[in-house]
């Protein structure tokens, strides 16, 4: 599994914008099918809210590549 850390600046992250601002997907469309697809796991759990605020700690899963939010 490719393992990564996304520093964010602000409070929170949005689900559909992290997967985006990452590169794990080129456009927010593209973000919004793979969660609403239940392709997304956020902290080991399958997640279909595209505009679940992420904060520091936690961890994305993609098409196994895992992103944690810094």
């Amino acid at each position: 599994m490719d393992r990564q850390e996304v520093k964010i600046s602000t409070e929170f992250i949005k689900l559909d914008a992290l997967l985006k601002f990452a590169g794990l997907t080129e456009t927010g469309g593209e973000a919004k099918e793979a969660v609403q697809a239940g392709r997304v796991k956020v902290n080991g759990q399958v997640c279909t809210m595209r505009g679940k605020k992420l904060r520091p700690g936690d961890v994305v899963e993609l098409d196994g590549t895992e992103l944690t939010v810094v």
